[in-house]
């Protein structure tokens, strides 16, 4: 069923698009809501004097989504999580994390226009993608690092391995010595 929106719908479309979604939708939430209208001759008359009074509206988000799109590109945000033995992340760093870590900027966007192509499983840097308004895009800098404790446990495990390591070597060397000694002895008395 296609409606006209009259209202900016999340994850559906800005004002004035006509779109297809389904008829419960429609008609049980849509229309009764006043957020659309149905796409039929005469609604899409209205709807063409009605766009010219939201042009401006419509031009003020697309301004504020540009504005946006600025502060975006040239933000970087760090996120710290903990890793496995395998340097992979427990879990993926989701758009929730990154609106949440994007407020802390003074950026408020909406989690579900922030478009991770691949899930981010390991640590690093990813240039993330956000679709703030129609032909609207901007960028931002991702780094996922470790969390500082975990790093430091796993430091003082991989040192106490290396001092286990060592001291296992020189272990067996002692011991090859003493074997190698008594070899001797017994080379010398015979």
């Amino acid at each position: 069923m296609k409606v006209i929106l009259t209202n900016k719908v999340k994850s559906l479309g800005n004002i004035g698009e006509i779109v297809n979604v389904s008829q419960g939708y429609a008609r049980n939430f849509l229309i009764p809501n006043k957020l659309a209208k149905l796409a039929d001759e005469g609604n899409s008359k209205q709807m063409a004097d009605y766009q010219k009074m939201l042009a401006k509206q419509v031009a003020e988000e697309k301004a504020a989504a540009e504005a946006t799109a600025k502060k975006l590109n040239s933000v970087s945000v760090t996120v710290i999580k903990k890793v496995g033995g395998n340097g992979s992340l427990f879990g993926t760093v989701t758009n929730t994390e990154l609106a949440k870590e994007l407020e802390k900027e003074g950026i408020n966007v909406e989690r579900r226009l922030i478009q991770v192509d691949t899930p981010i499983k390991n640590l690093g840097a990813y240039d993330i993608k956000v679709k703030l308004f129609k032909d609207v895009e901007a960028t931002f800098k991702l780094k996922v690092e470790i969390d500082p404790k975990q790093a430091e446990e796993m430091k003082k495990k991989q040192e106490a391995a290396a001092k286990a390591k060592k001291a296992k070597a020189e272990a067996t060397e002692e011991a090859s010595t003493e074997e190698n000694a008594e070899e001797v002895t017994e080379e010398t008395e015979a």
